[in-house]
């Protein structure tokens, strides 16, 4: 065990986490020059062009030191965005250390904060690593300040590195060696293994991701899961070295995985312990908790010819990621589809690109929407997350919306623009503090649902990208909420239906009937497009018709041949509304989507 170290890499987003991973796999000689790519350890086509880590993956890293004794490294690889903090609190629970990056050229940001905090809660040992140093903008004096000031970090132990050229990277193998403490645990004892991970393989089943704490885990074991108490008999341990490797055994310390012919991803949750069904352990390890999607929508076909493809899809696509919901779902609108639950809205656009890149679908997806707690005049609680549920307003008690705590991290001249920004979403300002002379760190508590509409758009734009934000789940509160209907031509469109706050009411329905002006074609008649709150109409627009010139062939004459002709006109008009049907058209949905200014 003492030759075990057991590390992570946390860091905000886009400052280098794969491109350090890809050299210490260079380094370790895991792959040859010849098969190496970058990003290696990213194996979604998504990750690789948007440069994020969005699935973590896990390699078993063999080094010799300086002191000539051989190592084994083992890197849990973690996801960079804010939605999936679960799974990076799970990854550093399986850790005895964490290299903490931070870009040369941006410093110290929200998630670095937030990760760094992370990793203390877990009492792991923290290397500060400097990236980038290789770029014309980076100001190594000014990091190093920001680690000692904003971290409480020892900045003279920070190490110097450019991940993009490799520079450095051998004293960071070396640090992890002598800094970090090796695994503890009792190979003797009852088997005690944190879930961190894993993903489903079409021949063998779900891949189970484990850090074994106590006991041994062999092929032939029959391991039980706490949380559920499914039980399974092992076919095979192994680690990961880019590829799958077979082992005989995973004993105290070690990080691997094990198959056990397990059919569903949803059996084996991120967090859960694992145990020898004829010997458990006496305890699961904290922590635990089932995924719970905060943000959700509903999922329809193009073509309602794709539908039991989209079904195919969705079950495919829910084999790998465990932290996906859905149900069954119709619009009269629309057809049928599927309403779904996701962790956050990086996670909606990414299984959004994959249903439509993977399994070549055309889908529409309505309006992204928070989960409401209604309380009912009986008393009685509903969880609404779909506008279609919505009860009858003179049914209701109150209604209550999911708040979250946000830190905003910015240089302190656009401290009047962001808070311009979160005054407008409903938040209010807990505190600020300078963390350096010039940088703020500012906390609100805004309500989810003004958040998920392209806050983080709006913020970049405001800080001209300064700005860094991380959130955390906070408490429910109470709410004025209604429920904005999309008429076209007197008609309800429930696909176009919102839930919003009473304030907010009239500038959605107004923006969403201006979007529909522009979408929808002219028809042969007028075309009214209204926003109502339950039956008082809020907003309107009129689509006006195509019309002939009748009047085109009266040369003079009485002005009442006119307007006979007008009359004329005007009736075939009237009748034709009263048969017309207007069809509206997919790009239609999808504008009123995009959020209008603040």
């Amino acid at each position: 065990m003492e030759y075990i170290r057991n590390f992570s890499i946390i860091a905000h987003i886009d400052h280098g986490k794969s491109t350090l991973s890809d050299r210490l796999i260079q380094k370790a000689r895991l792959v040859s020059d010849r098969d190496f790519y970058d990003q290696i350890l990213d194996t979604m086509e998504i990750e690789r062009e948007r440069g994020i880590t969005i699935k973590s993956q896990t390699v078993c890293l063999p080094y010799t030191a300086k002191d000539k004794k051989a190592y084994r490294l083992n890197l849990i690889d973690t996801p960079g965005h804010v939605d999936f903090t679960y799974e990076v609190s799970r990854a550093l629970a399986s850790c005895e250390g964490a290299l903490l990056l931070i870009d040369a050229s941006q410093g110290v940001e929200a998630q670095t904060l937030a990760n760094m905090y992370l990793a203390m809660e877990h009492d792991l040992e923290v290397i500060p690593v400097i990236n980038k140093i290789d770029l014309p903008s980076a100001d190594i004096e000014r990091t190093r300040r920001q680690i000692q000031e904003d971290l409480g970090l020892d900045p003279e132990r920070a190490l110097l590195i450019s991940a993009k050229e490799g520079t450095g990277i051998e004293a960071v193998l070396e640090r992890i060696v002598e800094t970090l403490p090796p695994p503890s645990g009792d190979p003797e004892g009852p088997l005690k293994a944190l879930i961190f991970d894993s993903h489903y393989d079409p021949y063998r089943g779900t891949i189970v991701h484990v850090r074994v704490f106590d006991g041994t885990l062999s092929p032939g074991d029959t391991v039980c899961f706490m949380s559920n108490g499914a039980a399974y008999r092992v076919e095979e341990t192994g680690i990961f070295q880019i590829v799958r490797t077979p082992v005989s055994s995973l004993k105290a310390g070690e990080v691997g995985y094990f198959i056990a012919g397990i059919k569903t991803v949803g059996d084996t949750r991120c967090g859960d312990t694992v145990t020898h069904l004829q010997r458990p352990c006496k305890k699961a390890m904290p922590g635990f908790k089932a995924a719970k999607p905060v943000v959700f929508s509903s999922i329809y076909p193009i073509r309602s010819d794709d539908y039991e493809e989209l079904t195919a899809a969705l079950e495919k696509l829910k084999l790998n990621d465990a932290a996906l919901i859905y149900e069954k779902d119709t619009s009269t609108a629309l057809g049928f589809g599927f309403r779904c639950g996701f962790l956050g809205l990086l996670h909606l656009e990414v299984v959004q690109e994959r249903l439509e890149r993977e399994y070549g679908l055309s889908l529409i997806l309505t309006a992204p929407t928070v989960r409401y707690e209604v309380v009912l005049q009986d008393g009685e609680k509903l969880m609404i997350d779909n506008p279609a549920l919505y009860p009858d307003p003179a049914r209701i008690q109150k209604a209550l919306e999911p708040f979250i705590r946000a830190t905003i991290i910015t240089p302190d001249r656009y401290m009047g623009a962001v808070m311009k920004l979160c005054l407008n979403r409903r938040g209010i300002s807990v505190n600020y503090q300078y963390l350096t002379n010039n940088r703020l760190e500012m906390l609100f508590e805004l309500p989810l649902a003004e958040v998920i509409h392209d806050f983080y758009d709006k913020l970049k734009s405001v800080t001209q990208g300064y700005g860094s934000f991380d959130y955390d789940l906070l408490d429910w509160r109470e709410t004025d909420l209604v429920k904005v209907d999309i008429l076209i031509n007197g008609e309800r469109v429930d696909a176009l239906s919102q839930l919003v706050h009473r304030d907010r009411a009239v500038e959605r329905a107004r923006f969403a009937c201006e979007r529909l002006k522009e979408e929808i074609p002219r028809q042969m008649f007028k075309v009214a497009i209204q926003g109502a709150v339950g039956g008082k109409i809020i907003a309107r627009t009129t689509l006006s018709p195509f019309r002939k010139d009748v009047t085109a062939k009266c040369y003079g004459g009485d002005i009442t041949r006119k307007r006979k002709l007008l009359e004329k006109q005007k009736k075939g008009k009237k009748r034709m509304k009263m048969v017309g049907q207007v069809m509206i058209p997919q790009s239609a949905f999808l504008s009123v989507l995009k959020t209008g200014k603040d």
